[in-house]
């Protein structure tokens, strides 16, 4: 499976890697901006644990896309 992750990913792999991160930094940045709004709504310790997993999943989905690569086998007939 490592094999994988230096090879080309393909293009919708990428996009939904970079959907993920682009989401997850939407929503991070959002708490943050909004952090006094939000302390009315939940503690400072939920809103810095919502921002860290945010973060979290936007980075690792985008790591994730890296193992995918391009079918290149050949069909049987």
């Amino acid at each position: 499976m490592m094999k994988h992750y230096w090879k080309p990913t393909p293009k919708k792999w990428r996009r939904l890697g970079d959907s993920l991160l682009a989401v997850a930094t939407v929503i991070a940045i959002g708490g943050i901006w909004q952090y006094d709004s939000l302390k009315e709504i939940f503690t400072p310790e939920e809103i810095k644990t919502m921002i860290t997993t945010s973060i979290i999943f936007g980075v690792v989905g985008k790591f994730l896309t890296n193992f995918f690569k391009e079918d290149d086998s050949e069909p049987k007939e």
